[in-house]
């Protein structure tokens, strides 16, 4: 049996977008099939600001596998039991956050890779091979090529280290925690300051002479999303399942209380 296809890293390899929809509050099996109805090429299970648990997480990526979209999981931290678990339970990828520098960023390849690449503990029994048996050195291999690392910068420092942690061997994408950025910036909510599109431009820069995929997180506003496609972001964190229920229950609500104004 192949391993499953990671259908977001195809994509940017063929140089389109990965458009990914965040989960904070969806807790079912169904996530999967809901984001892919809706045209998202990818999940971003998020671990960290939520209190989504470990086998949630699971679940949800492992039925994703089947259901046409990619499942990511930000994990809540840098230490290595939070990404091996993910991914051996369903994940095809990780977004790690708060990486500021070149040494997280080759800890997280190290932990993340099955050897020759990195030290990763090899578990038999996968999702992403049905559980079926596969040779030890095609399942390393093949699994390798499929997962997606993915490093959030959201700090100065980690801007100023872009290109030494685009060098790593093993990251796939290095994304920008725009939020967290501008606050760390002392400029919160700014999304569109000159900062920060310098930020995006060393980046998406870095990115292009090392070969990995420059990513966009926390922009939600279209103009500035198109600014940042056009330099040149591909992954992308389009917008999360709270916002687009907040978004759409209070249209729907004014709508229908314009109906019977007291």
């Amino acid at each position: 049996m192949p391993i499953v296809n990671n259908i977001a890293k195809a994509r940017m390899q063929r140089g389109g977008l990965a458009v990914g929809l965040g989960l904070r509050q969806f807790r079912t099996a169904d996530a999967g099939i809901v984001a892919a109805a809706c045209g998202f090429d990818w999940l971003f299970i998020d671990c960290e600001h939520n209190a989504m648990d470990l086998s949630t997480a699971c679940d949800i990526a492992t039925a994703a596998l089947g259901q046409g979209v990619t499942p990511i999981v930000r994990v809540p931290g840098k230490e290595p039991h939070h990404s091996t678990r993910v991914l051996d339970n369903g994940a095809l990828g990780v977004v790690v956050p708060h990486v500021d520098t070149v040494e997280e960023a080759q800890a997280i390849a190290s932990q993340s890779r099955y050897p020759p690449i990195g030290h990763r503990s090899i578990a038999r029994a996968n999702p992403l091979t049905g559980f079926e048996s596969l040779p030890i050195d095609q399942a390393c291999r093949e699994i390798n090529e499929q997962t997606l690392v993915v490093v959030m910068l959201e700090s100065p420092e980690a801007i100023e280290n872009a290109d030494a942690i685009a060098q790593v061997n093993g990251i796939d994408a290095l994304l920008i925690g725009t939020n967290d950025l501008c606050a760390e910036m002392g400029i919160p909510g700014q999304f569109g300051h000159e900062r920060v599109a310098e930020a995006y431009r060393v980046t998406i820069e870095a990115c292009r002479r090392h070969g990995k995929f420059p990513g966009m997180a926390g922009v939600s506003e279209q103009a500035l999303q198109q600014r940042y496609v056009d330099m040149g972001a591909q992954l992308l964190l389009a917008d999360q399942d709270l916002r687009l229920m907040m978004h759409a229950g209070k249209r729907c609500t004014e709508f229908l209380r314009t109906l019977n104004e007291e």
